[in-house]
Formats: C-alpha cells, sequence, structure tokens
C-alpha cells in the first residue's frame, strides 16, 4: 500500500487515530465505541460517502451487517433486512447508511449530517470495512485501537491505585497506633 501509520493521539471529549494524512475519530456512545467510517475512507481517496456506500453494497457486508445487528439488536427489523438481503447484487442496487439505518432500525450505524456529521460504526463493524479497505490499514486500526484502550485503562488503573493509597494513609491517620498506647 506504501502508506505509512503514526501513532494515535487522544483529545478530551474524542480519541483520535492519526495515519499519515488521515486522522480517524473514535466516540464513545453507551460505553461502545464507534469509529469513523468516513474517515477511515478517505485512505481511498475518492469521496468517502461512495466508498461507505460502494461497501455497503457487496453480499458479504449485507451478511455480516445482518448477523452483528441480530446478536446486539432487539428491534432490528428482519422483514426489511432480508428485502434488502434479496436486492444485493441486482443492477441499480443502491444502499446508502442513512438508508440501512431507517429501513433496519440499525444501531451498528450512526450517521449524521452537517459539520460534525459524519458515518460512525461499532468497531466490529468498522474492522470490517477496514478488512474491505485494505488489510495493511485493518492492522494499523486495530494495533492502533487497542494501544488506545491500553493507554485508557493504565489511566484508570492509576486513578484507582491513587484511591487505595488514599484510603490506606487515611487509615492509618485515623486509626491510633497500639503500640502508644
Amino acid at each position: 500500500m506504501g502508506r505509512k501509520y503514526e501513532k494515535g493521539k487522544n483529545m478530551k471529549n474524542k480519541k483520535i487515530i492519526t495515519g499519515k494524512g488521515l486522522q480517524i475519530s473514535i466516540i464513545t456512545k453507551n460505553k461502545e465505541d464507534y469509529i469513523s467510517l468516513t474517515d477511515m475512507a478517505k485512505v481511498k481517496a475518492y469521496d468517502s460517502g461512495v466508498v461507505i456506500s460502494n461497501w455497503l453494497t457487496t453480499k458479504y457486508t449485507i451478511q455480516f451487517m445482518g448477523a452483528w445487528e441480530q446478536l446486539h439488536n432487539p428491534h432490528f427489523n428482519l422483514i426489511e433486512y432480508h428485502k434488502i438481503k434479496n436486492e444485493v447484487g441486482t443492477n441499480g442496487f443502491i444502499v446508502s447508511s442513512s438508508m440501512w439505518i431507517k429501513q433496519t432500525n440499525a444501531i451498528g450505524i450512526r450517521s449524521s449530517a452537517g459539520r460534525y456529521g459524519g458515518t460512525f460504526a461499532h468497531k466490529d463493524i468498522a474492522f470490517e470495512f477496514a478488512t474491505w479497505l485494505s488489510p495493511e490499514f485493518k492492522l494499523f486500526l486495530i494495533k492502533e485501537f487497542q494501544r488506545l484502550k491500553e493507554e485508557e485503562n493504565e489511566r484508570l488503573a492509576l486513578g484507582w491505585d491513587v484511591k487505595r493509597q488514599l484510603t490506606k494513609v487515611n487509615y492509618l491517620i485515623h486509626i491510633p497506633n497500639p503500640k502508644q498506647t
């Protein structure tokens, strides 16, 4: 592929994975991470919306999305899913992320318009999209995502350790030493 990827950066409200010429946003909703497909699609140097729509029109993608939604979404519209699944591969079949969400009541992909909008997908789905883009890109994304999670866990563990030490010191201050009595 020829691209070299750089380490990610953490920001206050969202996490960013930075690769040469790319910044991939990661947001957390309901304790689940959603990765920007819009940002990821820029690796292809085409219109991001077109890249995402092309990915969504493949039979494997629709099957994967349907399987993911059935596992994670009790309100997934199976009837509409089967209609879409039957149309995949026919001439003129087109589906956008917003159409998929609206027709199937999907929760694995989130799409919003506007300046800070874009298409975000649950990490499981985003990794599948990365596979479709390029194997090297998928490996980069997984590695950097894991690194960001490890950093996050270290920060949380450090906070817990500090609280534990403060509790220990506070206890020692308030409990009289038996040797002094």
